[in-house]
């Protein structure tokens, strides 16, 4: 086929999911249910104390169970080659660092039969007090080295407390944020099988090949030796981007029973120690202004917690050093260690717990100066970047501000608390800002190959989390083949495949659709030049790296937002419902109207769940999460869900990437809660600074 043919642009189109039919059919094959050959199933032990060590073991009646293949403790477990995380040290020694961490498991014929014998068995535990209490009154608070994303601690410019002493109006305000725990449709599994080749693990990822590079790390294994398959994964939201420890036990039971596949899915309850979750955080929030309503100070300052086993430092300061105009700006974050699980990247890390607090105290300080919310931020846009100087290579919020307001009516706005009711109900409205960085993860190749026919096999190691992975690459391919859809065949999901960053940070698309770009450029330059545009007989392939972007270095790179939400709080029950939520957003070229709006529509859900459901409940004398099923930890569903509108301005940015593309999974949630709450005050009067927003805080 010619190179020089034009299809359609592919890129824009609202394009039914391509991986949709399997999944409606069920043929869209998930970790757990890959068909292997005489499996032996797993089950864990784990610990009953929030801190010690274990002193003894009894396995005998669990060993003498019928069914029952081996029992793995510390005493017996394979040991591995690296155990500098400690983390994933599993079975590595007697040590206890948090309640429900593994302290061993069962392998049996069945499912039913390892459940059983595991809770044969008997362990006796040396108990040492545990401490689990964040508060930002602790004196033993320390500044990481880094943050989870590699920006420093701290920052600061000018005089922030003069300024603030000087300040017109001024605002000094706490907000809290709970432990929020992952939990996608399909839990974490795990299919391990040890052959004379190595290690093969069918699993639930977001990253095929930073969990073989883990992997074979621990077991001492050259990286080719583990291959890594998952081309189809049921939700993430962050909490499947690194190796986790049940990853680690199931490649170790296969060990210990060589040659038989071992399958382990967690339960839903046992997600709510193993999977990590995002850290609750305290955030002091001090704003001075002029009385032009013109910020002259910003100070954000955050506690969160992290575990004593392994350190996570959680961002969510760093959404103030780039959101809004202000000479004298500081922001900190401190970290208590505690016996707690290992926190972790939660879709939108960092800005969505941030951004409640300031875009919660940004309403705040708008109605101390007399402003409308959306004009007060308005008047407090930044030219540039505010913390460093550099230019935004877009910057569309006050578009989505506007866009926003027109379509919610927000000029029939009274601004007046406690001013509109409805038949028992009292109704607010409310509006925040979201923002949510671009990014490109390091290590992609991409590799393309045409035959004389025509077809297009394109082969990246990328993930799909339902997000629309399957079907965004295959248009990004196809315009840059200049082909139509239907002559691309993708393939993903792979550690065959050629390498490829984890999906995390909404960079998937930016990171490996420009991959796509080089190598689909490549092979056409290199078909006009070897073969004169067409294919050769035999076929052709190219493979190719992800260019750098010089660009990354002169520009601030975001998506922005402005979310909406109508809030009614009944009067006497203090009941709060949110019929209604609207999204504007700005996240450059848009690759599929149908999945773009798909997951703004998720981001939004979840941030309503955020808002006025989500909370990880700790017993503070066990150490472990009470609520941990779906019957108490509540997420929003359907019932709890109005109407949500989410719509985008069209943004031209040449320079994120060659598709304009920002990524915009994340950005969706940043905000929502935000709003909720701006809303409910609206509607009450009661401004509720601790999420989340239950009817007891809003009961006069």
């Amino acid at each position: 086929m010619s190179t020089t043919q034009v299809a359609p642009r592919a890129v824009g189109t609202a394009l039914d999911r391509l991986d949709g039919p399997d999944k409606v059919r069920g043929a869209a094959i998930y970790a757990f249910e890959w068909r292997v050959h005489r499996p032996a199933y797993l089950y864990p032990l784990q610990a009953t104390i929030a801190a010690g060590c274990v002193t003894g073991v009894d396995t005998a009646a669990a060993t003498a169970e019928p069914g029952v293949l081996a029992v793995l403790t510390h005493h017996n477990a394979p040991r591995l080659a690296a155990t500098g995380d400690s983390e994933l040290a599993v079975l590595q020694s007697d040590e206890v660092a948090f309640r429900g961490q593994f302290v061993g498991g069962v392998v049996a014929e069945t499912a039913e039969i390892a459940r059983h014998a595991a809770s044969l068995v008997r362990l006796e535990y040396a108990e040492r007090a545990h401490d689990i209490e964040l508060r930002p009154d602790r004196d033993d608070l320390y500044a990481p080295a880094q943050l989870s994303t590699g920006d420093p601690a701290d920052t600061a410019l000018g005089d922030v407390d003069a300024a603030l002493a000087s300040a017109a109006v001024s605002l000094d305000a706490t907000y809290t944020t709970p432990m929020y725990h992952h939990n996608p449709m399909e839990p974490h599994a795990t299919i391990a099988i040890w052959t004379d080749d190595g290690l093969t693990l069918y699993l639930s990822t977001q990253g095929a090949h930073w969990i073989r590079a883990t992997v074979a790390e621990l077991f001492g294994l050259d990286p080719p030796r583990v291959r890594v398959i998952s081309p189809h994964v049921g939700g993430g939201f962050g909490s499947k981007i690194f190796a986790n420890p049940d990853v680690v036990l199931a490649a170790m039971a296969a060990q210990r029973v060589a040659g038989r596949p071992v399958k382990l899915a967690l339960t839903r309850q046992q997600m709510f120690s193993q999977v990590r979750y995002r850290t609750p955080t305290v955030q002091r929030i001090r704003l001075g202004a002029d009385d032009g309503g013109r910020l002259t100070a910003i100070a954000h300052d955050v506690v969160a917690q992290t575990a004593k086993i392994k350190e996570f430092g959680e961002h969510a300061a760093v959404c103030s050093r780039n959101m809004y105009a202000a000479p004298h700006r500081r922001t900190t974050h401190r970290l208590a260690a505690l016996d707690v699980p290992v926190p972790t990247w939660m879709r939108a890390p960092g800005e969505a717990p941030g951004m409640f607090a300031l875009e919660s105290a940004m309403d705040e300080m708008a109605i101390a100066c007399g402003l409308d919310p959306i004009e007060f931020r308005i008047r407090n846009e930044p030219s540039v970047n505010p913390e460093t100087g550099a230019p935004f290579s877009s910057r569309n919020l006050v578009a989505c501000l506007r866009e926003g307001a027109r379509r919610f009516g927000w000029e029939r706005r009274d601004p007046t608390p406690l001013a509109r009711r409805d038949r028992g109900w009292l109704v607010g409205t409310g509006v925040a800002a979201s923002t949510y960085p671009v990014f490109r993860l390091p290590g992609n190749a991409a590799t393309i190959r045409v035959g004389r026919d025509g077809r297009y096999a394109v082969l990246i190691g990328a993930a799909d989390l339902g997000t629309g992975t399957w079907t965004a690459l295959t248009q990004i391919a196809a315009d840059a083949l200049e082909v139509t859809v239907d002559d691309v065949d993708l393939h993903i999901g792979d550690t065959a495949l050629p390498m490829a960053c984890t999906a995390g940070g909404s960079s998937g698309i930016n990171s490996w659709g420009s991959t796509i770009v080089e190598a689909a450029r490549t092979l056409r330059a290199r078909l006009r030049s070897e073969h004169g545009g067409t294919a050769p007989a035999e076929g052709f392939e190219v493979t190719a790296e992800m260019p750098d972007n010089p660009d990354s270095e002169r520009f601030s790179m975001h998506s922005f937002g402005a979310q909406f939400a109508e809030v009614r709080v009944h009067e006497d029950s203090g009941e709060v419902r949110v019929p209604r939520l609207l999204g504007v957003f700005a996240a450059g070229r848009i690759i599929n109207p149908k999945t773009a709006r798909s997951q703004l529509l998720g981001g939004m859900t979840m941030g309503l769940s955020m808002a006025l459901h989500e909370h990880s409940v700790v017993d503070p004398r066990f150490g472990h999460v009470v609520n941990h099923d779906l019957a108490e930890y509540h997420i929003a569903t359907n019932a709890d869900v109005g109407s949500i509108e989410a719509y985008w301005v069209d943004e031209d940015d040449p320079y994120v990437n060659p598709m304009g593309a920002k990524g915009l999974g994340e950005v969706g949630i940043v905000g929502t809660a935000a709003a909720i709450a701006n809303a409910a005050h609206h509607a009450t009067g009661i401004r509720v600074r601790d999420l989340p927003i239950t009817l007891d805080k809003l009961l006069r």
